[in-house]
């Protein structure tokens, strides 16, 4: 297990991360900053993908037959990944919102 700590950590960080970056992409959405919101959620989907392939991996030396102890470690970093997870499609559907609020907004002012 002590060789698995360090993966399952980088799982918590680039989904910790990824969350983060999430959310900083909505912020930004919310400013009518659409340019920086993508370019925002682009990187978190960087991020995720090295947290899910760290996943892919430790999921890989289980199914060859070797165990991979649970842990509240493990279940965390889960937990960071699955949360990541979700909030990458609410946050692009609230970018869209964001974007469409704002061409509404800009018919309206004509």
């Amino acid at each position: 297990m002590e060789e698995k700590i360090e993966e399952i950590f980088k799982i918590i960080l680039h989904a910790g991360n990824a969350y983060s970056s999430f959310m900083m992409s909505i912020e930004e959405a919310k400013e009518n900053n659409f340019s920086e919101a993508k370019k925002i959620i682009e990187k978190a989907n960087e991020e995720l993908i090295l947290a899910h392939k760290l996943q892919t991996e430790l999921l890989q030396v289980e199914v060859s037959g070797t165990k991979v102890e649970l842990s509240l470690l493990l279940v965390h970093a889960q937990d960071h990944l699955t949360m990541a997870t979700i909030l990458k499609g609410q946050a692009e559907e609230i970018l869209n919102l964001y974007k469409e609020i704002s061409d509404i907004r800009k018919e309206i002012r004509k």
